[in-house]
């Protein structure tokens, strides 16, 4: 018992020592800890992103389809660039780039 003569009255404090229990299993074994805590942050910040990113794409589709319903030319202009549609008496190219050397 001559090593507890030796440890300091704060370190023998059950509260104290219950505290820091307390602390320590929150932060590293409960299962709500802070490291599922930030991960799941990251997730929703991801989510978002990918949210904002899908809603400028239906923003832009939508748009796209009121062009289609309401002018001719951009019907015709959509089939030429998508499905490269051409007229009976044009010819179509395609050229692509290639980076091979």
């Amino acid at each position: 018992m001559k090593f507890l003569t030796h440890i300091p009255s704060w370190l023998k404090n059950k509260y104290l020592l219950a505290g820091a229990f307390f602390v320590v299993w929150m932060f590293f074994f409960d299962p709500k800890d802070w490291g599922v805590a930030y991960d799941k942050s990251a997730k929703l910040k991801e989510l978002q992103k990918s949210e904002n990113h899908l809603t400028a794409m239906i923003k832009d589709t939508k748009e796209e389809l009121n062009q289609l319903k309401t002018n001719a030319g951009t019907i015709e202009k959509y089939a030429r660039e998508k499905y490269l549609m051409k007229k009976d008496n044009e010819d179509l190219f395609i050229v692509s780039s290639s980076t091979a050397h």
